[in-house]
């Protein structure tokens, strides 16, 4: 078997792609509400998972993994609890780790630039880029705490919107693979 990868486009395709790049623009209208909306989003997804893996745990008292399902149950539910009471200091915390992960990996792409040189200036141009933006991100956090989540969240959707207008989906099937030995017979061979 052959496993042939491509993408493929179709009327839907088009259409989910346009309503995902109006989305997009929408997002990117009012960011603040959006980097609200998304950690309350977060903040009750942890909750609900956290609860259900609690639930999950009394079935395992027997089977095994009780206390490391039950603790890490009750750490989601906790952490999605804070997150709900507390939307601006877990946008802010997020916001943080956003511009500390931005910094650290444009500071290792910038130093593997020297040490990959067939690859130098695409990690450099990127690594500099990441650099900038964690900078960015670090020296305005009031700023950015209200904003760069609504942002990032509004240029993914565009992207993804744009991608599958001019793309499609991608798509991965198997095919039979062609037998060079098809016709002969095993008393020829």
């Amino acid at each position: 078997m052959i496993v042939e990868i491509g993408r493929r486009k179709t009327g839907v395709d088009i259409l989910l792609g346009i309503l995902l790049v109006v989305a997009g623009v929408i997002i990117l209208g009012d960011t603040a509400l959006v980097t609200v909306v998304s950690v309350r989003f977060l903040g009750w997804a942890a909750l609900i998972v956290g609860v259900a893996e609690l639930l999950s745990a009394l079935f395992r008292l027997r089977a095994g993994h009780f206390w490391s399902t039950a603790l890490g149950g009750a750490l989601l539910a906790v952490l999605g609890v804070l997150i709900l009471r507390n939307t601006l200091a877990a946008a802010l915390t997020l916001t943080l780790a956003a511009g500390a992960l931005f910094l650290a990996s444009g500071v290792t792409r910038v130093a593997m630039s020297f040490a990959v040189p067939e690859h130098r200036w695409g990690l450099l141009v990127g690594g500099l880029a990441s650099v900038v933006l964690g900078v960015i991100v670090l020296f305005n956090i009031v700023t950015a705490t209200f904003t760069l989540l609504g942002v990032l969240l509004g240029v993914q959707t565009l992207v993804e919107g744009f991608t599958l207008m001019f793309l499609g989906r991608p798509y991965v099937r198997e095919v039979p693979a062609r037998s060079t030995t098809a016709g002969v017979s095993s008393g020829q061979r």
